[in-house]
């Protein structure tokens, strides 16, 4: 693959994999839950300082195995072939998901600003995910230069409704009764709550990984892409969220959709909605770019090893992933044109994201016990074993969180762990042995 990608795109990738309708949908929900000003901002920060701990070890996996292939290769490298497996397939299959979910979200924001397009929402959709696809069959510098002007975009955009709403806003403490903060264990129950949605939220974090051999100057550039991505996401997050208090009482942000729909309402009046569902779309555009570029690098990193076709792994002179584009793209769509039926999916395979965290996190202490050697001049994770535990712990945490919270559905994930055994081992018996873990 051809290494052509610097910290610019590390970070761009990063911000247009993490931000997108999450940060919009979610603080009605954090509201709801801690309905007090210094909580809400308070679990916000605590979900950045989560994601920048996780950071810091992944940045010492990233450098010592700079492989596009995102957590796969860490997984593969320290806990098996099986365990690789489970985290490529899931994460490929959960990605290509995200693109439909996002290009379906276009499509309906899209109908609703030109109304003569009413009936086209999942045409919208489907020719969006695959303008991004036929971008990124040009090679990596294509994708590349997409990621880089959408996340400009972005950015451009939350700056725009942030200074809006500083600017402009100011009521936010004015008026609106804000419901009892509650106490003891429901005070617990709550946080827990609102740090699991806050946690999916910063999901995306990891995104310069999926690169990691297309970097240039990986040992430097990847942990500068992790560390600056994290921390220019906890600003965006804190800023949006402090924006929202600014214009609303907390009363009014707790139980909405779309908390920022209802706070650029307030600012710009019958042209609130408008300006929203701009910053929705450009905020996805972006995403469904990162999407493709990700999961295009699992499923060449999974042929590369052999635990899938190895003619997927074929890439084209623009270093770009043809065959792995193409399956991801097909599935994306296929996604869209069942969007009734895959929702149940997604939230199934939402189970596999810290799921994957988790096993990163073990790599990294199974990696070190064997004394793995390095890669010259890797970084090496600052306070370990003490910041990989205490991420460890919180991922298993959230995982705890989230089979009680949501039992049915982590039921059904843990049943699609059990059946990836036997398609595992029945697609090695086709192909047989794989390559020796390197």
């Amino acid at each position: 693959m051809l290494i052509v990608l610097g910290v610019g795109f590390g970070l761009a990738v990063t911000i247009g994999n993490t931000i997108a309708a999450g940060i919009l949908r979610t603080p009605g929900q954090i509201a709801e839950q801690l309905p007090s000003p210094w909580l809400f901002l308070t679990i916000w920060l605590i979900g950045g300082a989560y994601a920048f701990l996780g950071a810091i070890s992944i940045a010492e996996l990233g450098t010592t195995f700079p492989r596009s292939g995102g957590q796969y290769v860490f997984a593969r490298r320290a806990l098996g072939e099986y365990a690789g497996f489970v985290v490529g397939w899931s994460d490929w299959l959960s990605t290509c998901g995200s693109t439909a979910a996002a290009a379906i979200v276009v499509g309906e924001f899209s109908v609703a600003l030109f109304p003569r397009a009413a009936g086209y929402g999942q045409s919208i959709a489907l020719a969006v995910t695959l303008i991004f696809a036929a971008l990124q069959w040009r090679g990596v510098v294509w994708g590349s230069v997409a990621q880089n002007l959408t996340s400009l975009l972005k950015a451009a955009a939350f700056a725009v409704l942030i200074f809006a709403c500083f600017w402009l806003g100011g009521g936010g403490t004015s008026d609106g009764v804000a419901a009892p903060i509650p106490a003891g264990w429901p005070l617990l129950a709550a946080i827990v709550v609102a740090l699991q949605a806050v946690i999916y939220t910063y999901d995306g974090w990891a995104g310069v990984v999926y690169f990691s051999e297309e970097v240039q100057e990986p040992n430097r550039n990847i942990p500068r892409s992790l560390f600056g991505g994290v921390l220019a996401i906890t600003a965006i997050y804190l800023l949006v969220n402090g924006a929202l208090l600014y214009v609303l009482p907390i009363s009014q942000i707790a139980g909405k959709e779309f908390a920022a729909g209802v706070a650029a309402q307030a600012i710009f009046g019958s042209n609130g909605d408008t300006i929203f569902r701009v910053i929705t779309i450009v905020s996805l555009l972006s995403g469904i770019n990162a999407y493709h570029l990700m999961a295009s690098r699992v499923l060449f990193a999974m042929s590369r090893d052999r635990l899938v076709a190895r003619s997927i792994a074929q890439v084209n002179p623009g270093g770009t992933p043809t065959a792995a584009l193409l399956l991801g793209t097909v599935v994306a769509v296929l996604f869209i044109v069942l969007a009734n039926t895959f929702s149940r999916v997604i939230s199934v395979l939402a189970f596999f994201f810290i799921a994957n965290y988790t096993l990163s996190f073990i790599s990294l202490f199974v990696l070190r016990s064997r004394k793995v050697n390095l890669t010259v001049g890797s970084y090496r994770a600052w306070g370990y074993p003490f910041t990989t535990g205490i991420s460890l712990l919180g991922s298993v945490a959230f995982l705890c969180g989230a089979v009680i919270a949501d039992t049915t559905n982590s039921v059904y994930a843990l049943v699609i762990l059990a059946a990836s055994a036997p398609i595992f081992y029945l697609q090695r018996r086709l192909r047989g042995p794989v390559d020796e873990v390197a």
